[in-house]
């Protein structure tokens, strides 16, 4: 058992609930205060002195200077497990250049895949984990992953075995995600329907039977697949024991409601989202994602995440990260940025990247410094935790724990 602080500022997050609008003023904020682990589990927290007098005999680790505590943050929805650069995508983006024409060009996700499967394992595997350190850095300790660029047999599997690897080289959390339905691939023959049954049969009791992923996603978008062949995939990878989550709503509305009707854990994106949608949305326990990232990246709209809130949704943000329409990462840079551009409070965005995200890979065990969850949690070298969305990201985490240690 160990007790750390004192901190100027314990920002639990305890006691908010999972859906709907939060106001800053139920954030629960200890002062001068302390977090006892045990086990890698937060076991209480409270004035640093109080804990200090009531656990006589326990380890402490003195914090100097002020500092301000809070759980660690959840990404999740990334696909940074990728070959290869697509710069050009975005300059040729910012020039004028439309989604065909970059496609036609060479550009694209496709592109993206032919650098992936062209990718040695150990290289993929070495940039993966270059990408978990710098999330890691930003205070990020349970990341989402998906595959996606294989888009056959041998590289969704190489793809998801390379995250597995990963999962054994960091301490953060790893969520797999199989997407083999990104899109069909040129080189398939035959169409959606025929591609979808090709995951259905050949990709997914490979990805069962070697463990390699317990999610399933899928990309329904006029330039990707339609919502009825998707709605039929994606029960048929229920009754595979699979979990699912959608890349719904992005360009344009509808598929929201899938996923909400096939019980997907979350529909993510919802740039184009509806509001009879978010209603929808709001009345069920399917989490709705906003990706700040790619509206930054495509210049398109924002996720209308103020509506999702006051409809009584479960809202969670994340980063998208990914080489093509969110390139940057920067999952605090972006939460915050849509902070300014949809009006949601402090408490808000930081229910989004924690506890809120969390629940969307359906995990429970985190996000709040609560007792009995995982002692993850990150320090900030300043005197109120405002500042970490004030700065926009350029506050950097100072200390970041893990099950109660520094990594």
């Amino acid at each position: 058992m160990k007790l750390i602080g004192p901190f100027r500022q314990v920002i639990t997050l305890a006691h908010l609930p999972l859906r709907g609008k939060l106001s800053d003023e139920q954030i629960e904020i200890i002062p001068d205060g302390g977090i006892v682990v045990n086990n890698g589990k937060i076991h209480r927290t409270g004035t640093f002195e109080t804990l200090k007098s009531e656990y006589t005999d326990i380890e402490t680790e003195s914090v100097q200077g002020e500092h301000i505590i809070l759980p660690a943050f959840t990404d999740s929805h990334t696909h940074i497990c990728f070959g290869g650069n697509r710069a050009n995508d975005f300059a040729m983006r910012n020039a004028g250049k439309t989604y065909l024409e970059i496609a036609e060009s060479g550009g694209g996700i496709w592109s993206s895949v032919q650098h992936t499967r062209n990718a040695p394992e150990e290289e993929l595997l070495a940039t993966l984990l270059e990408r978990i350190n710098f999330l890691i850095s930003l205070g990020i300790t349970t990341i989402e992953v998906k595959s996606g660029y294989g888009l056959d047999v041998d590289n969704e599997l190489k793809m998801l075995r390379t995250i597995q690897k990963a999962q054994a080289q960091t301490q953060a959390t790893l969520v797999p995600t199989c997407l083999s339905a990104h899109l069909k691939p040129k080189d398939f023959e035959g169409g959606n329907a025929a591609y979808l049954q090709y995951i259905l049969t050949e990709i997914l009791p490979k990805v069962k039977e070697e463990n390699l992923a317990e999610r399933v996603d899928i990309f329904i978008e006029k330039s990707a697949f339609q919502p009825e062949e998707s709605r039929d995939f994606l029960l048929k990878t229920k009754d595979l024991g699979f979990e699912i989550t959608v890349h719904a709503d992005q360009f344009t509305p509808g598929s929201s409601r899938i996923a909400v009707e096939v019980g997907a854990k979350s529909a993510d994106h919802l740039e184009a989202t509806i509001d009879e949608d978010i209603a929808f949305l709001a009345e069920s326990d399917t989490v709705a994602t906003a990706l700040p990232g790619a509206s930054l990246g495509l210049g398109e709209k924002f996720t209308p995440a103020r509506k999702l809130l006051d409809a009584g949704a479960i809202l969670a943000i994340a980063s998208d990260w990914n080489p093509g329409s969110a390139p940057m990462g920067n999952l605090i840079t972006q939460a915050s940025v849509l902070a300014t551009f949809e009006k949601l409070t402090t408490a808000e965005v930081l229910a989004g990247i924690t506890f809120r995200s969390a629940f969307a890979l359906g995990l429970e065990d985190r996000g709040k410094l609560e007792e009995g969850m995982k002692a993850d949690f990150i320090t900030f070298k300043t005197d109120n935790f405002q500042n970490i969305l004030y700065h926009q990201g350029s506050l950097k985490a100072e200390n970041v724990y893990i099950n109660g240690n520094i990594i």
